[in-house]
């Protein structure tokens, strides 16, 4: 009867990314701040449903991505984030 599993490293990660983007938003406007908010969810919950959470080469490169993405949002000359649809794409 123990309680939840504790979270691995790479999920730890992930949960940090996803906090460090909405930190980020903090400092957008508040309509900014809302769509940014919107984007992000919508991604994370896109690729938790698509990406098999044993391929940990492509966790490890959206992780990479995520976080040039961060670094970039993070800068006062970027106002918004945008969504870019990468379905097309195969991933590996």
């Amino acid at each position: 009867m123990g309680g939840p599993k504790p979270l691995s490293g790479m999920q730890k990660q992930v949960l940090s990314l996803y906090r460090g983007f909405l930190r980020a938003a903090r400092s957008k406007s508040p309509e900014d701040r809302r769509q940014i908010e919107s984007i992000v969810s919508a991604e994370f919950r896109r690729h938790s449903k698509l990406v098999d959470r044993k391929n940990f080469l492509y966790i490890e490169y959206l992780l990479r991505r995520g976080h040039k993405q961060l670094d970039q949002l993070k800068s006062p000359d970027t106002l918004k984030l945008s969504s870019l649809s990468l379905r097309n794409l195969k991933r590996p």
